[in-house]
């Protein structure tokens, strides 16, 4: 559930050709009408578009721009938790937008007070049970300014709790598991700025005199560090070009809220939030993630890091688990890869365009010295992993062969469960170990030839020439 300050964000786009002959300033021609739910809404229409299961608490007024709101929450598939106030008018941020320009902002709104507070203090306290996780999200509007005891009632109720914050007294949101302030929050709340140590540090004492679990603190260009009582993880900013920064820090917290509901560890988490917020700040305007831009990116940047390698092997297999439940066709091959050469790259292209998604079994080094010899491999797992991770073809490598005897991919197979086997060279089905279990469960069992002239042993026979 989230929690907090909602507004609508009125759009109006339109083009802008002349000087008003009234004043010196541009005349926009709209075209366009765009009506967005905005503050804590954008926060819960985030989670939305990354599939939680998500509602809404906040206040609104009797009038047009919460009756639009509420029909927006209807279309985004959030759940309504909304109090109607009729002494008091819906938040509403108003903008014209020329040439994906931002020319100027209206806004319309009136501070909440301590008696509209109450009403959601009250809401909560009879819905808390029905959630696992509370996110509040404070734009500074008065309707929480309660949340002590909100949280206070999160926490009985044995629920996780974030919150995006907005008062420069941390000590406002005891109890919370993770906060996110940006870096103009922490300075505002006290936090030093320096060296690393000096970030590390000063976040500490806030969040122990705060009594807040951990500190997500964001960083704009310098990325995020995941700051707890004896922890410090950074993540390096994930984004090539910005075009507009609004609503990223609600992208960050619902993102962190969605994976750490998944079951996702603490440091995970953030890593998938880093991700997030490199993709909606390349977007105009208060933008959200979907799974499918996100589970790119993720598979991108998994390449990029070798990542994909160097997961624990229970959590690869989950990831391919993931991919064959979105419906990709699981291709898997094996082979020592011991000097990558041509054959190998034209290989692993021919195995990956038989389906979607390439997982490589690679023979560890002991494994590779009892087939081939033992002055090889020339080059070690943990390099000759990193080189095949780095093929666009490859999504995920996995090494095997760990017990002696055990120089076959077949036990490895059963586990993948992959659609498609794929073996290179002049076998026939029944010589190729892990074949009987792909056919048996309904998959595909493929020879690819290789390409003449190109072998591991040719190329370090070229070498000894020299």
């Amino acid at each position: 559930m989230v929690v907090g300050d909602v507004m609508l964000d009125r759009y109006w786009h339109g083009d802008t050709g002349r000087i008003s002959p009234e004043a010196p300033v541009p005349v926009v021609k709209v075209n366009k009408l765009e009506d967005k739910a905005g503050g804590a809404a954008n926060v819960a229409k985030n989670i939305a578009h990354l599939d939680g299961q998500v509602s809404l608490l906040g206040i609104i007024g009797d009038d047009e721009y919460g009756r639009t709101l509420q029909s927006l929450l209807i279309d985004e598939k959030i759940e309504s938790q909304l109090v109607v106030q009729r002494d008091h008018p819906t938040i509403a941020k108003m903008r014209i937008i020329s040439r994906h320009q931002q020319v100027v902002r209206l806004d319309l709104e009136d501070n909440f007070t301590q008696n509209h507070s109450q009403l959601l203090l009250d809401k909560l306290e009879k819905i808390i049970k029905e959630y696992d996780f509370v996110v509040f999200s404070d734009y500074n509007k008065g309707s929480l300014s309660l949340i002590k005891k909100m949280i206070s009632v999160s926490k009985s109720a044995s629920k996780t709790v974030l919150v995006d914050p907005k008062s420069k007294d941390l000590s406002q949101y005891a109890g919370a598991d993770f906060i996110t302030p940006n870096l103009t929050e922490y300075s505002a709340a006290g936090g030093q700025v320096g060296s690393e140590a000096i970030i590390a540090d000063s976040a500490r004492e806030i969040i122990k005199s705060a009594k807040i679990g951990a500190m997500l603190l964001t960083r704009s260009e310098q990325g995020m560090s995941l700051i707890s009582a004896d922890e410090k993880h950074d993540f390096s900013a994930q984004v090539l070009e910005v075009s507009d920064v609004t609503g990223a820090g609600d992208t960050v917290i619902a993102t962190l809220s969605v994976m750490l509901a998944a079951g996702m560890p603490a440091k995970d988490a953030v890593e998938v939030a880093n991700l997030a917020a490199g993709i909606v700040v390349g977007k105009l305007g208060a933008a959200t993630v979907s799974p499918e831009e996100l589970g790119r990116k993720l598979s991108q940047y998994l390449v990029e890091t070798g990542e994909h390698y160097q997961a624990p092997f229970e959590d690869v297999l989950q990831h391919i688990e993931f991919a064959r439940q979105s419906g990709e066709k699981i291709v898997f091959t094996n082979g020592c890869f011991d000097i990558l050469h041509a054959g190998h790259v034209r290989y692993l292209a021919q195995a990956k365009a038989k389906g979607d998604r390439l997982v490589v079994g690679l023979n560890n080094d002991e494994s590779i010295a009892r087939l081939k010899g033992p002055e090889r491999p020339i080059n070690p797992l943990e390099e000759r992993a990193m080189v095949i991770s780095a093929l666009a073809s490859v999504d995920w490598v996995i090494p095997f062969g760990k017990l002696e005897n055990n120089d076959t991919p077949a036990k490895l197979i059963e586990q993948v469960k992959p659609d498609i086997l794929i073996k290179g060279g002049d076998y026939t089905v029944d010589q190729i170990a892990g074949a009987d279990f792909v056919l048996a469960n309904g998959g595909k069992v493929e020879v690819l030839e290789f390409l003449n002239g190109c072998s591991t042993s040719n190329v370090i026979k070229k070498i000894q020439q020299f």
